[in-house]
């Protein structure tokens, strides 16, 4: 391990699950990772974990980034039955992201969560989600263009305001700006205590965090990571958490880590 690795911070980026074949794998999108090494940060990706691993695995983090994903979040998580059985899901992830989500926000551990992970941290902290926003009025349709390449589906799709005051004001330089938009599930109902930072121009919640967490948190529906280095607010952001991340490193690491001899 070389001295410069040794002492960038690690983020755990916790895995999808998804069948290849007829062989179940964890993946986790190249994207996601390359965000976390723009954070200035070591990416650790997290297959799964049972309760009692979690703080063990916490132990061994600076940071944790929730990324996004084809499937939903379960809808029993917030009292519903699931709206189209065509979608996917990945009941293996809401088990332990959901109560790592709880844990990240109680010791203050650094939190980045994007589009999936948002919906996440709603719902583990005690909040709803619309399972098909584009069939709740008045509300957009804020799926991507299917069938279209990438470029098309991750354009900037549409703006949006950034509440004053808050944690995203206080890292984005500009009252509003362009995004792009790939989910169909949104914020119904906030969870207690988040904090609304920016809302799409027909109200959808674009991002919020929790107001009264003890470390940094931000959760954006919208996909930051996507050509992250070429666009300047996803750097911001990123920037952000990265600082959050080494300023965790290095008040609860008493020492910094050596390289192995």
């Amino acid at each position: 391990m070389t001295d410069s690795l040794a002492r960038k911070p690690f983020v755990l980026v916790p895995a999808c699950n998804r069948l290849l074949g007829d062989h179940p794998f964890h993946i986790a999108g190249k994207k996601y990772v390359d965000a976390v090494r723009l954070a200035g940060a070591t990416p650790l990706i997290v297959p799964t974990a049972e309760p009692d691993e979690i703080d063990a695995l916490l132990a061994l983090a600076d940071g944790v980034l929730l990324t996004g994903s084809p499937s939903n979040v379960h809808p029993s998580h917030f009292g519903e039955e699931v709206y189209d059985p065509t979608l996917p899901l990945d009941i293996q992830r809401d088990a332990w992201t959901l109560p790592l989500i709880r844990r990240v926000i109680q010791i203050g551990m650094p939190l980045f969560a994007i589009c999936r992970g948002t919906q996440e941290t709603n719902v583990a902290l005690g909040g709803s989600l619309h399972q098909a926003v584009q069939d709740v009025g008045p509300f957009a349709d804020h799926r991507a263009p299917h069938g279209r390449s990438a470029e098309v589906q991750y354009a900037a799709a549409h703006q949006v305001q950034v509440v004053p005051g808050g944690r995203l004001a206080a890292i984005v330089d500009q009252p509003r700006f362009e995004v792009n938009s790939l989910h169909g599930q949104a914020v119904n109902q906030l969870a207690p205590g988040l904090r609304i930072e920016a809302v799409a121009p027909d109200g959808v919640v674009e991002a919020f965090s929790v107001a009264d967490a003890v470390g940094f948190n931000l959760c954006l529906q919208w996909h930051p990571e996507w050509q992250a280095a070429d666009n300047p607010v996803s750097m911001q952001l990123l920037a952000a958490f990265g600082q959050a991340v080494r300023a965790w490193r290095d008040q609860h690491k008493a020492s910094v880590r050596n390289p192995v001899p």
